[in-house]
Formats: structure tokens, C-alpha cells, sequence
């Protein structure tokens, strides 16, 4: 598969009608999806290049680990690989690592036991009735803050569990618990399935729509622990840290981020004695140990978690998974070698250039707005000067001196890792923010923006064809990176991101007529996308309220990356390369980037959980570009016409 270059474009589909499929659609018709995956297409092919070089890095170290630059982290990571590659040592162990957890499970008698149970269950890496984590309080970037969101879900989202359209995935789920519950040796295997389902349903009754959960107000709820104890009475909060490996000052003060499902789940637990929790703890448990036992629960897990609800045909090899397992545990150890041998020293200055280029496009935007006053554009102007930027790699890696592990068992292993995270994790209450953390890996194919600190952050293994390249023309970077990095920052100004001052703080510094024009305009752009349907799935529709976000961040993506390739290129005419000028480059380089075929189960699952639209609704955002229209000659009656008065311009 190509992807540094515009091969296979499709002169049958005309990119007034259809941007993307002029660019995709003859490799749609040509190009397979490899067995092992769910999805297909430039990001996917350069996340399958980049495991494979970190997999020849791992590999190496594994082979002579004494002759390492970092001689104990290179030692830990080939225990960690051999631990996994040990294949005979864990089929002839079998059931026997998970059994003290099962045993412990049957000696739970109240919802204080249950309580603490959980918080053990987190602190080795499993999932229980919510999910926790540490970051800046969003009303005081200065410090860090406990945070308690919804959980408890197996299925990839609630409505999994509460829609007809997912009647069949709930009747695979079933089967596998069965084949799950047998395999671990549970007497009473369909009953006990049938009941953690039951179980999982209850719980999805009180989950918030993913739309809901996105809005930053109302998912900011900072309670005490006292507060925290009357909103969910029936769980035992001192017996949680206890299992969680902390003590109750460590959420003395917490944000509760859907606050409704707490007293949900805890009217649950005071409705069903602890012996209806049995089977969903099962589970809980034996779902996040399979990975790491023997190979009938490692194909158990795949054959429902991945064929039946994702569309993958093949179990990835051991080798691959051996090399995800070594990533998450020790990312940037493995990143630090990544870098030294794949991210040219020519690459931060040039990228540099670029951000530098689309702020001052963004820059340029903000100040032709019409519907924005001058007052909140100079706030907007405030926070553009706070913004960080990283790129490449972390200045200094995470030091990995108290993570323990051997040449030993795998699930002890796998624990031991999570053990490290969770304390890793708590450390950071009460500790001087770290302006300095990385929240994505060198090695890692994508890019982020963080509004707690204002910073955007492009890693070293996005840094390559189509994105970006040293010997690519400007049309080519602008149309890849440069318009990730206008993306990026665009969720600095995105529904909920606007919300955010300079600072990282959530900080209104919209005047009130500003934000009524902005949301207008959101808006129109929610039901724009609202009426859109992936090509793959006809009559199923998109979430506008949830890809919102994303949608702005496209949206003002491409149309900033264009304004910033004419300021880069000064007084100097676009030049044509094959006939083709630069600007019209650009545009197919940004559907090039978006490159994907996914299987319909895949699909599916993203249009319920993923906040970002389908790759070719994406690409074909341009609609909604003045640019792209003069530039390619539309006209009314052509697919991608839209009438000047319904293009949603933002940015």
C-alpha cells in the first residue's frame, strides 16, 4: 500500500461530487483488509509500519539486553516480551494464576468487601462499576484531582445493552460468557452469563449519552468525601482505597463526572446483595485476565471481542501482541529507542515552522471574523500566545526505577505493570504539576490537544508520509500535517475547548453575544452532519451532538492548513506539479490522509462510540469551504455543492 503519494485516484468520480472517492474508491475496490485487523488505510498502514519497527527494536533488546544503552529498562523489557512470548509455560498453567482472584471473589459477604474488591480489581488493571484517573482540575490547572467517571460496561457502549439493533451482539455476548464461564470451570455457566448480563443492562440504565458526557460544565462536579459518601451511600469509599493501594485523603476532594450514575450504581448495589454480583465479577475478572492466560481464553476473548463486535478475522500473532503488551507497559522506554532511530534531526525544526505558519493563519481567521467582537477576539488572541507545543518526543522520559518485573509468570507481570500505573497515578495528588508529561508516545500515529494545559502535541511517528516529509512539497505537508495541526488547535475553539482560557482553566471569556453566535454555528454544523450516513452503512446516521468537537476541529483543520500553505509560500505562485496546482493538491492530500476501510461491524461500533465522523464525511467536510468550491469549479446539482448561506464556516 502506497501512501505517500495520490495513487489510484479515480477519474470516474469527479471531486465536486465527492471528494474522497475520486481520491479512495479505486483502493477501496482493490485493497483488503488485513485479517488481524478491523480497519484499513493510511493511518492504520502506518500504525502496522511502526509496530514493526518497535517490534525489531523490542525484539533486539530482548535478544542482547546487557549491551543496552539503558541497561535495566532494556532488562525489564525483555523480561516483559519473554514473559508474553512464553506461550508453553502459559498453556500448561492454564487456569491456575487467575484461580486466587476467582477464590477471593466467592469470599466477598457485603458491599464493603465488594467495595475494596473493586478497588483491588482497578490496581491490577481491570475495570469495575467506574473508571478513575488524575489529571489538572479543570477550574485549577495548578493542581491535580482525583476524577470518578461511569463505567462497568463489557460491550463498547450502553446502548449496546438498550437498543434493538444490538439484539444479536447481546446474544453473542451470552454465548461467550457461557464459553468463558466454562472454561474457568463456573458451575451453572448459562445462568451465571444470563445474570452478569442482567447485571450490565442495570448499570447501562444509568450511563449518560457520550454526547452528554462530552460537555465540560456539566461534567464538572467537585464534591468532598463526605459529599461523595451521601451520593453513593451503599459503596464503602475507605475499604475502596484500601483495594485501590491508597488511603481516604486521596479522595478527600474528587471530580464526579456524571454524578446521576453514581447514585445509580449505588442504589444498585443496595438493591442486589452482594451474591448478584458474583457472575459480573467473574466476568470482570476472567475478561481482563484473558490476555494473559492460556490460548482457549485468549481465542475466547478475541473471537467475541473482536470478530463478533469489531469484524476482525484473525487473532494477531503472538509476536504483535507480545509487542502492544511491552508498549503499554513501558511506552516510553521503547520510545526512547524509537526516536533515536526513526525521527530525522531535520524534522523539529521544520514541523516548528509549520505550527508557527497556521498560528499565524489561525491569527489572521480570528481577526476577518464577522460574527466575532473585537473583545473575545483579543481573548482568543491571549490564548493562542499560551499555547505549548510538543513535538517529537518527550524531553525526559518516565523514569521506570520502581516498576518490578521478571522472568516469570505473565498475568504477575501484567499486574505488576498495572500496580505501577495506579501508584504512578496517586503519586501525582498533591505534587506539582508536571507541565512537562507526555499523554501519547513517541511511537504513536496520532496527535492531541489538552485543554487542562492549552498544549498541542504532535509525536515522532505521525511525523511521516502522507503527513509530513522532509522531500514533500508544501501542498503535500499542508494538506497532512499542517492541517493536524490546525485540527489540533481548532479543539482549542471547539464547543467544549472554547470553554478553556489560556491557562487551562474552564473560564468563560466569551462575551454573551459572541457565545450565542458561536453556538449557532455549532449548531448548524450538528445537523449538517446529523443528516450524513457512512457509505457502508445507508440509513444509519451520525451523531452530530457527539462528533461535534471533531467536526469543528476538521472544519477549521483544512480551511486554516490552506490559509497557512498561501502565507508559506509568500509572494511565489502555487507551482503545478502534473497539471495539478497546489492548492487543488492540498485538498486531495487531505482525503488522501483519510484513507480507511473498515469492516460494516467496525463501522458501526465507531458510529456509537467514536466522536469523530467516518473518514470520508471527514475529507469531505470541504464542502463547507469557499476555497475548495472556487478552486475545483462547483456548481449547484454537483455532490458536494453546498449554497453559500448553509457552508458552516467557524474558524
Amino acid at each position: 500500500m502506497s501512501t505517500g503519494k495520490l495513487a489510484l485516484m479515480n477519474h470516474f468520480i469527479r471531486p465536486q461530487d465527492d471528494l474522497y472517492g475520486h481520491v479512495n474508491n479505486l483502493w477501496h475496490s482493490q485493497e483488503e483488509i488485513p485479517a488481524d485487523r478491523s480497519s484499513w488505510g493510511t493511518v492504520p498502514y502506518l500504525i502496522e509500519s511502526t509496530e514493526k519497527s518497535v517490534g525489531a527494536i523490542i525484539q533486539k533488546i530482548s535478544a542482547d539486553w546487557t549491551n543496552a544503552t539503558h541497561i535495566e529498562d532494556a532488562r525489564k523489557i525483555a523480561a516483559l516480551y519473554t514473559s508474553f512470548m512464553g506461550e508453553q509455560k502459559i498453556d500448561t498453567l492454564g487456569l491456575s494464576p487467575v484461580l486466587p482472584l476467582i477464590r477471593d471473589i466467592w469470599k466477598l459477604r457485603d458491599n464493603s468487601d465488594l467495595s475494596e474488591f473493586l478497588g483491588r480489581l482497578e490496581r491490577i488493571g481491570g475495570s469495575g462499576l467506574f473508571g478513575t484517573y488524575v489529571n489538572v482540575d479543570d477550574r485549577n490547572s495548578q493542581r491535580y484531582l482525583f476524577n470518578i467517571c461511569q463505567g462497568g460496561l463489557s460491550l463498547p457502549d450502553s446502548t449496546y445493552y438498550l437498543e434493538d439493533r444490538f439484539a444479536g451482539i447481546r446474544e453473542r455476548y451470552v454465548a461467550h460468557l457461557v464459553d468463558l464461564f466454562t472454561l474457568a470451570r463456573i458451575d451453572g455457566p448459562l445462568a451465571a452469563a444470563e445474570s452478569a448480563l442482567a447485571i450490565d443492562v442495570k448499570i447501562a440504565e444509568g450511563h449518560w449519552s457520550r454526547a452528554a458526557a462530552r460537555n465540560a460544565h456539566s461534567t464538572y462536579n467537585l464534591v468532598g468525601l463526605d459529599e461523595l459518601k451521601t451520593l453513593a451511600p451503599s459503596f464503602d469509599w475507605h475499604r475502596y482505597t484500601v483495594g485501590l493501594g491508597c488511603s481516604s485523603e486521596t479522595i478527600s476532594e474528587v471530580c464526579v463526572r456524571q454524578p446521576s450514575y453514581l447514585a445509580h450504581v449505588s442504589s444498585l448495589m443496595t438493591g442486589a446483595p452482594v451474591e448478584k454480583w458474583r457472575s459480573w465479577l467473574l466476568c470482570r475478572v476472567l475478561q481482563a485476565c484473558a490476555p494473559y492466560l492460556a490460548d482457549e481464553f485468549v481465542k475466547n476473548d478475541f473471537e467475541f471481542h473482536e470478530r463478533a463486535v469489531n469484524g476482525t478475522q484473525e487473532l494477531p500473532d503472538r509476536h504483535k501482541r507480545a509487542v502492544q503488551f511491552v508498549q503499554r507497559a513501558m511506552g516510553e522506554a521503547v520510545g526512547r529507542e524509537y526516536v533515536m532511530r526513526y525521527f530525522p534531526p531535520g524534522s523539529l525544526a521544520s514541523v516548528e515552522a509549520l505550527v508557527s505558519t497556521v498560528i499565524r493563519a489561525y491569527r489572521v481567521s480570528i481577526d476577518e471574523l464577522e460574527w466575532m467582537t473585537d473583545t473575545t477576539k483579543g481573548r482568543a488572541h491571549e490564548k493562542l500566545d499560551e499555547l505549548r507545543i510538543k513535538i517529537g518526543h518527550p524531553n525526559d522520559f518516565i523514569n521506570y526505577g520502581k516498576l518490578s518485573v521478571e522472568y516469570g509468570e505473565l498475568l504477575e507481570n501484567a499486574h505488576a505493570v498495572a500496580a505501577w500505573k495506579v501508584d504512578r497515578k496517586l503519586a501525582k495528588i498533591g505534587s506539582r504539576v508536571d507541565r512537562d508529561e507526555w499523554f501519547m508516545l513517541p511511537q504513536k500515529v496520532n496527535a492531541y490537544y489538552d485543554p487542562g494545559a492549552n498544549e498541542i502535541c504532535f509525536p515522532a511517528a505521525v511525523l511521516q508520509r502522507p503527513f509530513f516529509s522532509l522531500e514533500a512539497d508544501l501542498a503535500e505537508n499542508y494538506g497532512g500535517i499542517g492541517a493536524v495541526i490546525a485540527h489540533e488547535i481548532g479543539h482549542a475553539f471547539d464547543d467544549q475547548g472554547a470553554k478553556y482560557d489560556g491557562r487551562g482553566n474552564l473560564n468563560d471569556w466569551w462575551t454573551a453575544e459572541d457565545r450565542i453566535a458561536f453556538e449557532e454555528k455549532t449548531s448548524a454544523l450538528i445537523e449538517q452532519f446529523g443528516r450524513l450516513s457512512p457509505r457502508n452503512l445507508p440509513g444509519e446516521f451520525v451523531n452530530g451532538e457527539l462528533t461535534v468537537g471533531e467536526n469543528i476541529g476538521d472544519l477549521g483543520g483544512i480551511a486554516i492548513a490552506h490559509r497557512a500553505y498561501l502565507m508559506a509560500l509568500g509572494d511565489e505562485t502555487p507551482p503545478q506539479k502534473g497539471g495539478i496546482t497546489g492548492s487543488r493538491r492540498l485538498f486531495l492530500h487531505w482525503a488522501l490522509c483519510w484513507r480507511t476501510k473498515r469492516h460494516e461491524k467496525e463501522e458501526r461500533r465507531r458510529l456509537a462510540v467514536d466522536p469523530h465522523s467516518p473518514p470520508e464525511l471527514r475529507a469531505n467536510v470541504v464542502r463547507n469551504l469557499s476555497e475548495f468550491h472556487d478552486e475545483f469549479g462547483t456548481r449547484e446539482g454537483d455532490g458536494l455543492w453546498l449554497d453559500p448561506q448553509d457552508r458552516v464556516r467557524i474558524w
